[in-house]
This record gives C-alpha cells, structure tokens and sequence, in this order.
C-alpha cells in the first residue's frame, strides 16, 4: 500500500536547465552583464551583454542593446548590436534588427525590418553543378594537326 518505490516520480532537476523559463518584463531595465543557461523571454529592456545557452523570445515591447549570444531566438522586438545564433533566428513581422548577426538558420516574415550585416555558419553550399564548375577553367590543348 505504502512502498518506497519512487521511480516514477519526478522531482525536478537543479541540472535540467531547458524547462527554465526567465522573464523580463515590460518597464524592466537591465543595464550590464547577464549570463545564464536557461531560456529568456523579454518584454523589457536590457543594455549589455547577454549570454545564454537557451532560447531567446524578444516580445513586442522588448529591446536588447549591445551584445546577444544565445542558441535560438525569436524576435518581435528589438535589437541594436551584435547578434551570435547558434540555431535558428527567427523574425516576426514587428521586428526590426540593426548590427552584425551572425546565425545557423534566418527566417524572416514579410514586414520584418533587418538593417544588419548578416553571416551565416555552416556548410556552404555552390550554387552551380559540378561539372559547370569544370567546364568553366581555361583549358589548354596541346596537338598536332594538320592545317588545310
């Protein structure tokens, strides 16, 4: 009736950082340094560097100046500065970007503004076929023919 059998409960975890959520509200101003490993989701301003392994969600209301480094992010708001996605950067319709943004993956909604010198890292991928790119090297030919 009472056993000491606990296997399937789940106390939660100090190390679980993907279910953490933390929020900046509207009319919150962080100026400085935020480090973190869990997601964010800001409707308030933050002025500095801004580091997290987890995702970042920039409402309508938020605005981030300075420095972001996160895994994802999606944008509503604003950001002034120098962007570093790992994943996926996602811009809604009320976004507006200025900076250097550097991503894995761009999506971008018909209204969004992105004023910013944009890098994407992984493969690159030639837009021309193999054998086009053959083809279009000088070649030099050496024979002997006979003239007419």
């Amino acid at each position: 009736m009472f056993s000491d059998n606990k296997k399937g409960r789940d106390y939660g975890s100090t190390t679980d950082f993907s279910r953490n959520q933390n929020k900046i509200s509207e009319g919150t101003k962080i100026v400085g340094d935020v480090i973190s490993e869990g997601g964010f989701r800001i409707e308030g301003t933050i002025e500095g560097t801004f580091k997290t392994t987890g995702k970042v969600v920039v409402g309508t209301s938020g605005f981030i100046k300075g420095t972001l480094e996160c895994s994802d992010a999606d944008f509503e708001g604003k950001f002034s500065g120098t962007l570093n996605v790992s994943n996926t950067l996602s811009l809604k319709p009320t976004a507006h970007i200025e900076g250097e943004v550097t991503v894995g993956k761009l999506a971008v909604e018909p209204g969004a503004n992105f004023n910013a010198s944009c890098s994407m890292k992984g493969n690159v991928k030639s837009l021309s076929k193999p054998s086009e790119q053959k083809s279009s090297q000088p070649q030099t030919t050496q024979g002997q023919g006979k003239s007419a």
